[in-house]
């Protein structure tokens, strides 16, 4: 039977993944009355697909009462997950008295098994994973909020559901099945988990009433396991009540059995001894501390072991027994020793942090970590595959939910029901640490384990039944990073000036997420290229106020930005930075003054078409009296960013700064993880994309740095990816340096999911590096809840809204300060020349440059060796000295070389000349006499000369003189010439010269012959 007198659902709008998914917006619609007694019980939609177990569809329904129930005039109907209308098959017949009936719809194209014998037909084609079906008291197609819904089951991705969210995904093998017969609570995820299909007619029979209670003890109940070996059996127990929920919708109250809890030994306690007794609404509760006998059937709803009473089934005995002790325990590690704890009363031990406050202005539940931080995102902190997965199970032993005693949600049934825990003036952040003041229940609801408080916990009554505190860790300001400068990432979380109204008056559509009094708040979506923000001009100026207040707090200098709108879209081309100046004008209105200017775009010809962006945007704001662009900026046109923002560079000059201080900055904004392609790696969709888009940036990373003439480069921006994934591997191979993991490695821009890590990275090439002097994570949004956002205005009966930066976005700013290179000393360049002369073809001269800088030694960088223009060689500087050694020169002259040393980040160029003169060789001569024995008269002397020199053949001609006259002249041959003189006409020693006359390599040489004449 229907565990309350009267049925709700609320609809809900599925969204696509996005930074900041909202919290889809539910208004509950009142359904027929459930005394009808009529459920879903079964739903499958993946007959005569591949695998199927059968070849048709079908939806079941069960009777909860003993009484047989007429369908005439009733329907089944289904719409697709994202529909909003819907197709019915009527009804007609009865289901028997807690029986149930089989409804077969179409059938799919591979046969398989046929199902039982159906009690009704129809041609429904429902979707194997995701959907709404719901049973109506009308036989023709209504909607699924028309007040004759008697019930409703979304799931898988579904956007309209009972309660907290849809039943499961379903496949071609599984189908959305009630966790307990008939148990129903009004909430689809609590109420069907997925199992193979099971498909049961009229003819199946009612389930039998189970026999006569069985005493048996709590811990005997319970069992050792995860299901109670009592299950569908009546038994009898005795207990004391630890905790007690007649409001809020548990309604039920925990018995645990007298005198048990306390220092517990995990590894041999193996078994509960508290049990949920669940009273339904309207029952006579008893007080915490009553000794209760409870005689009821043991049921094991949504995972957790459940017992209700019969009529009449409770007694309150007047025994004095010993209360129960809470369990003074670290939270266990594994199922097996959290189901020894089911239903007791802990008194946790040891650590807990705050790790996941998504669902806080929800459902009042807060995400704990048993650590002192939260927990990691795997592929944030280790290498995707093995690594991660260890990463991934060890938080599983960690995690743990604080609830609030209640199922309400917050946004809807209980909107104008002030939040517990949260304040406007207290925040409960991720990273906060918890301080358990008083005892809680451990239980298993919604698919996880939870910490209740011993009663619902409301704002009026905090102050003595909410569990734990938690210190306020809200930073007022970043933290200091030092440098004389200071350059930030921030994504601005969708800031778009043209509201959803302007763009529907435009002529646009669009519809919008809604505060509890049905004001538009946000945009949900709109046709085309329509904007993402605010929905009218006072929601926008609310999203612009926090903004500003974070921006104009961060203490940037250059500050890039991301999720800026692209006012291309909406006001022309030529329009494109509108968005920005907008900022800057509500930045320097705010800050008194014109701190403030934008980068401009590039002109329409060199960025891609409208019809190309995206209608968000990258882009650079910077403080005019610290810095000012240098060049214009310049847009990466690449395929690989098709699906991505593209990369925007700008250099940047500190103010009254030089040439050699410049600094480039390259803004990103990857494809985001919620569409694309899952390679399996578990780095979410759209992996590869961003591996492709990384390798670009490192080609225009290197192309931006020559056109700008500087050695330093930041990359900064929303990449999309975790700290450890392939991506950012990429850039760390370009020689790249993640600053934030270097220099503040525990801290992290992005939570999901109720993991911590970083998407949000300012990288560095080696030489900004060395620049580098600290880096902050500024949180000040990612660990807030999402009640403070401007998006959530009036969504609660507490008003969180205010124009501080708290939640300006869903991602934290990251800020890094660098020390400005220091202008270059000047230095001073002297050039020598070495060994001289300088002998051509032969000398192969070394030059060496000697530079001194005016404030040291100049131990780095180079020096070329020029010559009319031409670059005769570069040398490295070490020690003030660079020496660079030339091949001979091929000619005589006059050469003048010219040492240039090109500067470095310390020194300035400088540079200087040395000329040397490259001069002849003297030839060594040879001379041969032969024959070697000359007489008078008769004999020729013939005189043998060799003129050699390194390098080159000797030319010219050789001349033989005596006395001043000319005895014979010749030319040289290969450096060889033989002149014949004439006889002698007398005996005696003779003298001649031998007389080289030189060329254009060798100089002029004369050498001295002497030989004797005979008779």
């Amino acid at each position: 039977m229907s565990r309350s007198p009267s049925r709700r659902w609320a609809a809900a709008v599925g969204l696509a993944l996005v930074a900041t998914p909202l919290a889809p917006l539910a208004t509950a619609a009142p359904a027929a009355a459930s005394t009808s007694g009529l459920v879903i019980s079964e739903v499958y939609g993946g007959g005569g697909n591949s695998g199927a177990p059968y070849t048709n569809d079908f939806i079941e329904l069960q009777n909860t009462t003993g009484s047989p129930l007429p369908l005439a005039g009733m329907s089944v109907q289904y719409r697709s997950a994202t529909g909003t209308t819907s197709a019915a098959t009527a009804l007609s017949g009865t289901v028997p008295a807690n029986g149930k009936f089989l409804v077969a719809e179409a059938a799919g194209a591979t046969p398989s098994g046929a199902l039982p014998t159906p009690d009704a037909t129809g041609t429904l084609a429902l979707s194997g994973t995701n959907g709404v079906v719901f049973l109506s008291s009308s036989a023709t197609p209504v909607p699924a909020t028309d007040p004759s819904v008697v019930d409703l089951v979304g799931y898988g991705t579904a956007n309209a559901f009972e309660g907290s969210a849809p039943a499961p995904t379903l496949s071609n093998t599984t189908a959305a099945t009630r966790t307990a017969a008939g148990a129903d609570t009004n909430d689809n995820k609590a109420d069907f988990g997925s199992a193979a299909p099971k498909p049961e007619n009229s003819s199946t029979g009612p389930t039998q009433p189970p026999g006569d209670p069985v005493p048996a003890s709590i811990e005997q109940i319970q069992g050792p396991g995860a299901t109670s070996p009592f299950v569908d059996q009546s038994v009898i127990t005795k207990g004391v009540v630890t905790a007690a929920y007649p409001t809020g919708g548990f309604n039920g109250y925990y018995l645990q059995t007298p005198g048990t809890g306390g220092a517990l030994d995990l590894s041999t306690h193996d078994t509960s001894d508290g049990i949920f007794v669940f009273a339904g609404s309207g029952a006579t509760y008893p007080h915490v501390g009553d000794f209760l006998q409870v005689t009821g059937k043991v049921t094991e709803f949504a995972g957790m072991t459940e017992l209700t009473p019969a009529a009449g089934g409770v007694t309150t005995l007047i025994d004095q027994v010993a209360t129960p002790a809470p369990a003074t325990v670290g939270f266990p590690a594994t199922d097996a020793s959290r189901e020894s704890l089911e239903g007791m009363l802990v008194a946790p031990q040891g650590a807990y942090t705050v790790t996941d406050n998504y669902s806080l202005n929800q459902y009042a539940e807060i995400g704990l970590a048993h650590d002192t931080r939260p927990l990691p995102q795997p592929t944030d902190v280790a290498k995707p595959g093995p690594a991660a997965q260890a990463v991934e199970a060890d938080n599983a032993t960690k995690k743990v939910v604080l609830d609030d005693g209640s199922s309400l949600n917050y946004l809807t049934s209980g909107k104008d029901v002030p939040l517990p825990y949260l304040t406007a003036d207290h925040s409960i952040r991720v990273g906060a640490p918890a301080t358990f003041t008083r005892p809680v229940v451990l239980d298993y609801r919604n698919n996880a384990w939870k910490l209740q408080p011993t009663q619902q916990l409301t704002a009026a009554n905090a102050a003595t039944v909410q569990p734990a505190t938690f210190p306020d860790t809200r930073p007022a300001a970043p933290a200091p990073v030092g440098g004389d400068l200071k350059v930030a990432s921030f994504n601005v979380l969708n800031f778009f000036p043209e509201t959803g109204d302007d763009f529907v008056a435009d002529g646009g559509t669009c519809s919008f997420y809604n505060d509890r009094a049905g004001n538009k708040v946000t945009v949900n979506s709109c046709n085309g290229n329509g904007p993402r923000g605010a929905a009218n001009d006072e929601n926008l100026l609310r999203q612009r106020a926090k903004i500003v207040a974070a921006i104009n707090t961060l203490g940037a200098d250059v500050l890039s930005l991301e999720e800026i709108e692209n006012s291309a879209q909406y006001a022309g081309p030529d329009r494109r930075d509108d968005a920005l100046s907008s900022l800057v004008d509500a930045l320097n209105a705010a800050a008194g003054s014109a701190v403030w200017k934008f980068v401009p775009s590039p002109t329409p010809a060199d960025r891609p078409a409208v019809t190309d962006e995206d209608v968000i945007r990258t882009a650079f704001i910077y403080k005019q009296a610290k810095a000012a662009p240098v060049g214009t900026s310049h847009i990466l046109q690449d395929p690989a960013f098709d699906n991505a923002r593209e990369p925007l560079a700008q250099a940047f000059r500190p103010a009254g700064g030089t040439a050699a201080q410049d600094f480039l900055v390259i803004v990103n904004h990857f494809k985001s993880k919620g569409s694309g392609v899952d390679d399996g790696t578990g780095q979410g969709n759209a992996n590869p994309d961003r591996v492709a888009q990384a390798k670009a940036l490192v080609t225009f990373a290197d192309q931006q740095k020559a056109l700008a003439g500087t050695d330093l480069v930041f990359l900064t921006g929303d990449f999309n990816s975790y700290t450890q994934e392939d991506p950012l591997q990429v850039l760390y191979d370009a020689g790249y340096t993640d600053i934030g993991a270097d220099r503040a490695p525990d801290e992290y821009t992005y939570q999901f999911s109720g993991v911590v890590g970083s998407l949000d990275h300012v990288l560095a090439n080696g030489p900004a590096l060395a620049q580098v002097t600290g880096a902050h994570v500024w949180n000040i949004n990612s660990v807030e809840s999402v009640a403070y956002e401007y998006s959530r205005f009036n969504y609660n009966a507490t008003s969180f809204y205010a124009p501080d930066p708290y939640r300006s976005s869903d991602h934290d700013p990251l800020l890094v300060g660098f020390d400005v290179p220091a202008p270059p000393a000047a230095t001073t360049t002297t050039a020598t020349v070495s060994p001289e002369p300088v002998v051509v073809r032969d000398t192969k001269p070394t030059l060496t440059a000697r530079v001194a800088g005016d404030t040291g030694t100049v131990d780095a960088g180079t020096v070329t060796f020029t010559s009319g223009g031409t670059v005769l060689g570069t040398a490295p500087v070490s020690n003030g000295v660079a020496t660079l050694t030339l091949p001979a020169y091929q000619a005589v002259g006059t050469q003048t070389v010219t040492a240039s040393f090109g500067g470095t980040s310390a020194f300035a160029p400088s540079s200087a000349d040395v000329a040397f003169d490259v001069v002849k060789a003297t030839p060594r001569v040879v001379v041969g006499v032969q024959p070697t024995v000359i007489h008078k008269k008769t004999t020729s002397p013939r005189l043998d000369v060799t003129l050699t020199a390194p390098g080159q053949v000797v030319t010219g001609y050789v001349v033989v003189r005596q006395d001043g006259a000319i005895l014979g002249f010749e030319q040289l041959v290969d450096g060889h010439a033989t002149i014949t003189l004439a006889p002698y006409k007398t005996k005696g020693q003779e003298t001649v010269s031998v007389q080289y006359l030189g060329s254009d390599l060798a100089e002029a040489v004369t050498t001295p012959v002497t030989f004797t004449v005979q008779n």
